[in-house]
């Protein structure tokens, strides 16, 4: 299950950030953000011993890309890119191809965009709709909007798996409950289990989306910041949602699991009967073939 207990955690290690100017290309007033789930998991230790990179930081791992912008990769298959057009997209994602596990194809890819714009007198704002307002485009705040937009595309694809299985579950349930029966028989109740088991294993393992950003540690001052961001894409609201959808989903795998072995044991007390039922008659037949005798 996805652990949304409040909890505090102190990183092994402090979270790296390199300030030199020369090594942070966003300029001007205003950046666009677009973050792209594209597999399952990226190998993200490999790619912090990747020198020509140039990282500014580690935690998250984000690095210049383009002309004038930078990359953020997070070890649950999201890319986050921050001031880069297509093809510059298009050339971080190839050259990140060997590290992404569980590729997913192009219209399987979920993704979110944003824009970011510096307003003092609005400072850390983000009206409906409209973009997200902060002081400067310090790579701290970067980095935040960069982890709210990439938990926001991974709750969206572990929405659709969820709801897949409920779309699954729901006819199965009405038919059990109109007619007294299992549909589909014992072969059908396992496939069933076992997409609701694969989509626990699949959501529950991909992201902690409660936990606080390891960047907050050096910068608490931009907690406010990053708390409107969870409001504005509604991920404590939606991990909850997925939570008891969860639950849902493991009572009806475990109601079935007990129903089909319910079902075998059954079979095996008829079976059983059955054959004691013979053995009188063959006993029987013998007593009587003897009295004949």
């Amino acid at each position: 299950m996805l652990d949304v207990t409040p909890h505090t955690f102190v990183p092994a290690e402090p979270v790296t950030i390199n300030p030199d100017p020369a090594n942070f290309p966003i300029k001007g007033k205003s950046v666009s953000v677009r973050a792209l789930l594209v597999g399952d998991r990226i190998d993200v230790a490999a790619l912090e011993r990747d020198e020509s990179l140039k990282t500014i930081s580690k935690l998250p791992l984000a690095f210049p890309a383009g002309e004038n912008g930078l990359a953020v990769v997070f070890r649950y298959g999201v890319v986050v890119f921050i001031g880069l057009a297509q093809p510059e997209e298009s050339e971080v994602l190839k050259n990140l191809k060997g590290r992404i596990s569980g590729p997913f194809k192009t219209r399987e890819r979920e993704d979110e965009t944003a824009t970011i714009e510096i307003s003092v007198e609005r400072e850390d704002q983000i009206p409906a709709g409209g973009p997200i307002y902060v002081r400067d485009l310090a790579l701290e705040r970067l980095l935040l909007v960069a982890y709210a937009l990439a938990d926001s595309v991974v709750l969206a694809r572990d929405e659709k798996e969820v709801a897949s299985v409920f779309d699954t579950i729901e006819p199965f349930a009405a038919e059990l409950a109109a007619t007294g029966k299992t549909p589909g028989g014992r072969r059908t109740i396992l496939k069933l289990i076992g997409e609701a088991l694969l989509v626990q294993h699949r959501v529950s393992g991909r992201v902690a989306v409660a936990e606080d950003p390891d960047v907050l540690w050096d910068r608490p001052d931009l907690s406010r910041l990053y708390s409107r961001l969870k409001d504005e894409y509604e991920l404590k609201e939606r991990v909850e949602s997925l939570n008891r959808k969860l639950t849902v989903i493991s009572d009806t795998a475990r109601a079935l699991t007990d129903m089909s072995d319910t079902e075998r044991s059954l079979r095996l007390e008829l079976l059983i009967v059955g054959l004691i039922a013979f053995e009188i008659v063959i006993t029987i037949g013998q007593l009587l073939v003897g009295k004949v005798g």
